[in-house]
């Protein structure tokens, strides 16, 4: 069965979806930015069967979200680390573990927690704010509205 392409729709969910829209490539970005970068490593953390995480990690260094960096020569062997972009993706990350943290954690409370380096406390969330007036924006108080790359 084929898979239909979001790429080249006006719609920045949906490009993203198309790029990121499977739970492996998420769960290896939250690797990537819990410090792995090799290969072996990547699987053992997630389980992963090699040729998916192939796949992924070619997908993901052909988008520009890692990087493939050579570390070993015979055999060849590289590392993936994150890239400016990849490190923009952060607060996207974030907003996931703290959507699930609030509806979907167990008992024991969330599985990660989010230690903020500058103060040193763990009670970090991602907020979304307007860059204008500081202000959180949420679903009550934002309206989406066509922007200059809708074709209409």
């Amino acid at each position: 069965m084929r898979r239909t392409s979001f790429a080249r729709w006006p719609c920045s969910i949906a490009r993203t979806m198309d790029l990121l829209g499977d739970q492996w490539t998420l769960l290896i970005m939250r690797e990537a930015f819990n410090g792995v970068r090799r290969f072996d490593r990547f699987q053992a953390e997630l389980g992963i069967a090699r040729n998916t995480l192939t796949e992924r990690l070619d997908r993901l260094t052909g988008a520009g979200l890692l990087d493939r960096v050579r570390y070993q020569d015979r055999p060849a062997r590289y590392e993936y680390p994150l890239t400016e972009m990849g490190r923009d993706f952060f607060p996207v990350i974030a907003a996931i573990i703290r959507w699930g943290d609030q509806w979907l954690a167990d008992s024991a409370g969330p599985p990660r927690l989010l230690r903020h380096l500058d103060c040193g406390e763990a009670a970090a969330t991602a907020i979304v704010g307007c860059t204008q007036c500081g202000g959180t924006m949420t679903a009550d108080n934002v309206l989406m509205e066509p922007g200059p790359g809708m074709v209409t």
